[in-house]
């Protein structure tokens, strides 16, 4: 029963490290040799474990599925890292490849993912579950994909991000603190002053 229970285990590990796949870009292109044209298929293809990592491959193969078989092993050697920051990212960031440039701004929970293209299948398979992006520039899938890639790249580690937080979080508790030290000090005056008052009037019959 235990080497069952741990093969499902291993099985159940296993699934969880698979990678879900999604083609950006599929074209069949030519090319002229000597003897005629040459037909092919090229597939960009863009993979992630919904975790954290990400990756594109851009192939090109005699059929459709060669072409993707071998853009996804591409996929696989180039996986990166994005920090996810309470389900989005760290901070706003703006990059350029070439013609394409992409705008990434972090986003509250429950808005969604807002973008379209090839950002939002990238940011859906990063995990990112809240984000607004904007393409800017070129509507090359490939650029863009390539430039998305150079945004989560340039992404602080999440360490720096929380530090941030806590810093700011810092800074409004001694905010509201000196709020709460200006707002209590008036009546504080008033009191004494009421005092002073109140002293002054009863020492006044024993004068007379």
């Amino acid at each position: 029963m235990a080497r069952k229970n741990s093969n499902r285990e291993k099985g159940i590990v296993k699934k969880e490290e698979e990678f879900e796949q999604r083609v950006v870009d599929l074209a069949r292109v030519t090319r002229v040799m000597a003897g005629g044209k040459r037909m092919k298929f090229r597939a960009c293809l863009a993979i992630g474990d919904k975790k954290g990592r990400v990756g594109f491959g851009v192939a090109k193969g005699a059929d459709v599925t060669q072409a993707i078989t071998k853009a996804f092993n591409k996929a696989k050697k180039n996986l990166i890292k994005v920090p996810v920051f309470n389900e989005t990212i760290p901070h706003q960031v703006r990059v350029k490849f070439k013609s394409a440039k992409v705008l990434l701004k972090p986003a509250k929970k429950g808005n969604g993912v807002k973008a379209g293209g090839a950002v939002r299948i990238l940011c859906e398979l990063a995990g990112i579950a809240n984000v607004t992006a904007k393409i800017l520039g070129s509507n090359n899938k490939i650029n863009n994909v390539k430039a998305t890639i150079l945004a989560f790249k340039s992404f602080k580690p999440i360490k720096q991000a929380e530090q941030k937080d806590e810093k700011v979080k810092m800074e409004i508790k001694k905010k509201e603190a000196s709020s709460k030290i200006k707002a209590e000090t008036p009546s504080e005056e008033k009191k004494t002053l009421k005092d002073k008052i109140k002293s002054l009037i009863a020492k006044k019959p024993e004068n007379k």
